[in-house]
C-alpha cells in the first residue's frame, strides 16, 4: 500500500490504485505539538529533570506526610522497631521486658522494660533492622517518625528506581512518567513505606539488583559485539566467544542479592531467578551473533556467571552478620565454645568456631521458618495475591463515638487488578512475539511470587510479602500502556483511543487514591465510611 505523506509525493501516486491509497491521518495534535517544542532547551531540562522530580516529589508527600502517626507499634513493628534499636546498640538482638510496648510508645526507651544485653532469637536476618535502626540513630524512637522514615525513603527510592528502569526498557519518558505515578499512588507500595516491616527493604534491594542484571545485560553485549569486530579485523576464528570475567554490574547484582537475602531469605530466589537469566541471555546473546561454537560457551559462561554472582551474594549475606560477628552476645555466638563436643570433626574440623556458630544459627531460623503454621486472622493463600483476597490489617483503633482509625494494605484496586491483567497479557507477547522486556518483566514477577506459592502455601503468610513483586506489576503495566499508546506514525483514531484509555486508566487511579487514603493512613473516619471500601467479605 503506498501513504500519501508529503505534497511533493503526489505526482507519484498518481499512477497508484485510489483504492490502495491510504490518505487516513497519523498521530494526534499531541504529537505534532510535541515536536514543536521537544527540542526547546527550557522544555527538555523540565521533561527530562522537572518531570520526574515531580513525581518523586509526590512519592515522597504520600509516604512522608503525617509518618509518625500513630504513634503507636502497628502490627510487626512491636518486633522489627524494638530489634532495630537494640541492634544498633548492641550489635544484636536483645531481649526487651515482659510488656516493653508502653514504654517505648511513650518516647522510653530504658527502665525495667527497656532491653537487656541477653540475646534474642529472631527469624531474620539482620540488614533489614540495621536500616530501620539507621533513622532510629538519627531521628530518635520518641516519635514513630524515627522508626518509619527508613522504610518511607526506601520506598521513594523505589519510585525513582522504577521511572529509571522503564526508561531503559522501553525508550520512552512518557511511559516511564506513567509508570513512576502509578507506582507513586498505589496502596500497597504507600502503606509498606508507612510501617517499619522489612519487606518494602526486600522489595527494593531486590529491584536494585534486577537493575544491575538489566545494565549488565547491556554491557556484555556491547563488549560481544566489539570483541567479534575486533577479532573479525585481525582474521582470528570466533569460536564460543570471549570469558568475561570484569562484569562489574553482575557483580554488584549479585551483592544486591544477598544484601537482600540479609534482610530476608526470600531474596536469594531473586538471586537464583536471575543467575539463570543471566546465563540464558549470554549464550542467546552468542547464538544472535552466530558464533560457531556458541553451545560450547554453556558450561563455561555458567562456571563464570556463578563465580560473579553466588560467591559475591554470599559475601554480602555474611557481612551483614558483623556486629553479630564482631561481639559475643548474640544468639548462639558461642554455641560450640559452651560445648566443644558440638564442634564438627573429621574433614570439617579447621572451619572456623564462629563460622561454626553462625551456621547452627541459620539452622534454627531455617527450622523456625519452615514450621511457622500458627493461624492468624489475615493469613493469606499466595495463589490469592494477584487478585487481593484478604489484604492484612495492621492497625484498628475504635473511638467509641461511630469513629475508627484503621490501616488497611489494601492495593490500589485499578492498579493492581489491572497490573495482574498486563502480566498475563506479557505472558501472551514473550510467548508469541519472543519479546525480551516482556520475559525479564515476568522473571522479576516470579521471583517474588512464584516460590511462595510452590514452597510456602501452607505457612503463615501475609498479603503484603506480595511488595516483592510489585515492581514487576508497575512495569507490565507500563509495558501494556506503551502497547496502548502506540507510536506517532499509527492512525490518528488508533493513537487518539489509545490516549484515552490511558488517561482514563490514570485519572481513576486517582480518584481510588484519594478514595483509600484514609483507611492507608489511619485518619480518623465514620464507621460506615469505612465499610464502604471493604468491597468483599473477605477484605474485613
Amino acid at each position: 500500500m503506498t501513504r500519501v505523506t508529503h505534497p511533493d509525493a503526489f505526482d507519484e501516486a498518481l499512477d497508484v490504485d485510489p483504492d490502495e491509497v491510504d490518505v487516513e491521518p497519523r498521530g494526534i495534535r499531541l504529537d505534532a505539538w510535541w515536536q514543536r517544542i521537544k527540542y526547546t532547551p527550557g522544555w527538555r531540562w523540565g521533561w527530562n529533570w522537572g518531570a520526574p522530580l515531580a513525581v518523586t516529589a509526590l512519592a515522597a508527600i504520600l509516604r512522608l506526610w503525617d509518618l509518625g502517626f500513630p504513634h503507636q507499634l502497628v502490627f510487626d513493628e512491636t518486633y522489627y522497631v524494638k530489634d532495630s534499636w537494640s541492634t544498633i546498640h548492641l550489635g544484636y538482638e536483645g531481649t526487651w521486658g515482659s510488656t516493653p510496648n508502653p514504654g517505648f510508645e511513650s518516647g522510653s526507651s530504658s527502665g525495667v522494660n527497656a532491653y537487656t544485653s541477653s540475646p534474642e532469637f529472631v527469624a531474620h536476618p539482620p540488614l533489614g533492622k540495621w536500616i530501620i535502626g539507621a533513622g532510629e540513630a538519627l531521628f530518635g524512637v520518641q516519635t514513630a517518625f524515627g522508626w518509619r522514615i527508613a522504610t518511607a525513603v526506601v520506598g521513594i527510592l523505589a519510585v525513582v528506581l522504577a521511572m529509571w528502569v522503564i526508561k531503559r526498557l522501553f525508550g520512552s519518558q512518557l511511559i516511564a512518567l506513567i509508570g513512576g505515578f502509578l507506582f507513586a499512588i498505589e496502596g500497597n507500595a504507600i502503606v509498606l513505606s508507612r510501617v517499619a516491616l522489612l519487606d518494602n527493604t526486600v522489595m527494593f534491594l531486590a529491584f536494585a539488583g534486577v537493575a544491575c542484571v538489566l545494565l549488565d545485560r547491556e554491557w556484555h553485549r556491547r563488549r560481544l559485539e566489539r570483541w567479534i569486530a575486533d577479532r573479525m579485523v585481525a582474521g582470528r576464528t570466533l569460536g564460543s566467544g570471549p570469558a568475561m570475567w570484569w562484569r562489574p554490574w553482575l557483580i554488584a547484582a549479585g551483592a544486591l542479592f544477598g544484601f537482600d537475602a540479609a534482610t530476608k531469605w526470600s531474596g536469594f530466589y531473586f538471586l537464583g531467578v536471575f543467575a539463570c537469566y543471566v546465563l540464558l541471555t549470554d549464550v542467546l546473546a552468542r547464538r544472535r551473533a552466530k558464533l560457531p561454537d556458541w553451545q560450547g560457551s554453556i558450561v563455561k559462561q555458567g562456571a563464570i556467571d556463578f563465580v560473579l554472582t553466588v560467591p559475591v551474594a554470599l559475601a554480602a549475606y555474611l557481612a551483614s552478620y558483623s556486629g553479630w560477628l564482631l561481639t559475643k552476645g548474640g544468639w548462639d555466638r558461642s554455641w560450640v565454645e559452651q560445648d566443644p563436643t558440638r564442634a564438627w570433626g573429621g574433614a570439617l574440623g579447621w572451619v572456623p568456631r564462629w563460622f561454626q556458630d553462625l551456621w547452627h544459627y541459620q539452622t534454627e531460623m531455617y527450622g523456625f521458618d519452615i514450621n511457622l503454621h500458627t493461624p492468624h486472622a489475615y493469613m493469606s493463600q499466595p495463589i490469592s495475591w494477584p487478585i487481593m483476597l484478604r489484604p492484612t490489617s495492621m492497625y484498628w483503633m475504635d473511638y467509641h463515638d461511630g469513629t475508627i482509625g484503621a490501616i488497611n494494605d489494601l492495593a490500589n484496586p485499578l492498579i493492581w487488578w489491572g497490573g495482574t491483567a498486563a502480566v498475563a497479557y506479557l505472558i501472551y507477547r514473550a510467548v508469541r512475539f519472543r519479546e525480551w522486556q516482556s520475559g525479564f518483566i515476568l522473571a522479576g514477577y516470579g521471583a517474588g511470587w512464584l516460590p511462595w506459592v510452590l514452597f510456602y502455601s501452607q505457612r503463615t503468610i501475609f498479603t503484603f510479602y506480595s511488595i516483592a513483586f510489585e515492581p514487576y506489576l508497575i512495569l507490565a503495566i507500563a509495558a501494556a500502556v506503551r502497547q496502548a499508546l502506540g507510536s506517532p506514525d499509527d492512525p490518528r483514531r488508533r493513537r487518539s483511543t489509545g490516549f484515552w484509555w490511558v488517561g482514563v486508566l490514570v485519572v481513576l487511579a486517582i480518584a481510588l487514591t484519594v478514595f483509600f487514603w484514609p483507611i492507608w493512613t489511619g485518619e480518623r473516619i465514620n464507621y460506615f465510611y469505612w465499610l464502604a471500601h471493604m468491597w468483599f467479605p473477605s477484605w474485613i
